[in-house]
């Protein structure tokens, strides 16, 4: 048995929660990684893993055991990295993942001059509104919008987002300019949601949040939708404020009830604490966080 290569699918397998999970991150089979840990818990004569009908949970000994399995791991990947010159000037693969549309708008400009910059790194973007798992798809850098949970990752705030309501020029002039988030009821709205009509939205009116109905005579799956049939009369729209902002300056949209919005959404860069950390992710961090809050200011 190769000993680092078990360590390393008792890792995958404590990470994923099971044996299926963990083959298709390592991309073996199923069979093999549980061969692997049989092995492995026979050799050692101690059971690592708890196994019920729905998931995988380590015993103390295993508890005790996997810790070490991954310092001795991260040391095989330090020593590899630094033969290979990682840490000796800004080289290998990187990957990113940021939300769809601050992805296009955004990150995509800064990491094309970033790779004028740093010819040899290879950067992967992953523009996506789905939730990540940063482990199990190996992205090093993450651009989140939102309150981020407990972890022990490191956070670095580089802006933050309104929710605005906007609507054409046109329809306005049309069907008048509300005043209040209770005029809403009178408008036809535009609203974003994959699965059904929206019925309301929030606003924040006498320092108390508060929720208005709206008549969602159109219902789409994106922002990027609900924009463009804004921008051609259809109705006031609720998104992100980068996203209409194209729209804004061109005066095809203008934006209304701002003295009612939520607080704004942070924009945070997130990594996992990595010491040293690589050359590549220094690099990245210090050319994108700058330009990242001068963009989102």
């Amino acid at each position: 048995m190769d000993r680092l290569e078990a360590m390393s699918v008792i890792i995958a397998v404590n990470d994923t929660g099971s044996f299926s999970a963990a083959s298709r991150r390592l991309h073996m089979p199923v069979a093999t990684v549980s061969r692997t840990v049989a092995e492995l818990e026979t050799r050692l004569n101690a059971q690592l893993f708890q196994r019920s009908s729905r998931q995988m949970t380590l015993t103390d000994a295993g508890r005790s055991y996997i810790e070490a399995c991954k310092r001795i791991i991260e040391q095989v990947d330090d020593a590899e990295r630094e033969v290979s010159g990682e840490y000796r000037s800004p080289r290998g693969d990187l990957a990113v993942t940021s939300p769809w549309g601050l992805g296009h708008m955004h990150l995509l400009p800064i990491a094309l001059e970033f790779m004028e910059a740093y010819p040899e790194i290879a950067l992967r973007l992953v523009l996506t509104d789905r939730i990540v798992n940063t482990v199990d798809e190996n992205i090093d850098v993450s651009i989140r919008i939102g309150s981020l949970p407990d972890s022990n990752l490191i956070a670095t705030r580089v802006g933050s987002v309104r929710f605005v309501l906007c609507a054409s020029p046109g329809y306005l002039t049309k069907r008048g300019h509300p005043n209040e988030p209770a005029d809403l009821a009178s408008h036809d709205c535009i609203g974003v949601d994959s699965h059904a009509a929206q019925k309301s939205w929030k606003f924040v009116q006498n320092g108390s949040e508060v929720t208005v109905p709206i008549r969602s005579r159109l219902t789409v799956s994106d922002s990027e939708a609900a924009i463009e049939a804004s921008v051609a009369g259809a109705g006031i729209t609720r998104v992100m404020s980068y996203k209409m902002e194209a729209a804004r300056r061109a005066g095809k949209l203008v934006l209304m009830l701002e003295e009612f919005e939520q607080e704004p959404w942070p924009v945070h860069i997130i990594y996992a604490e990595r010491k040293p950390a690589p050359l590549k992710l220094r690099a990245f961090l210090d050319w994108a966080t700058p330009r990242l809050k001068a963009r989102l200011a």
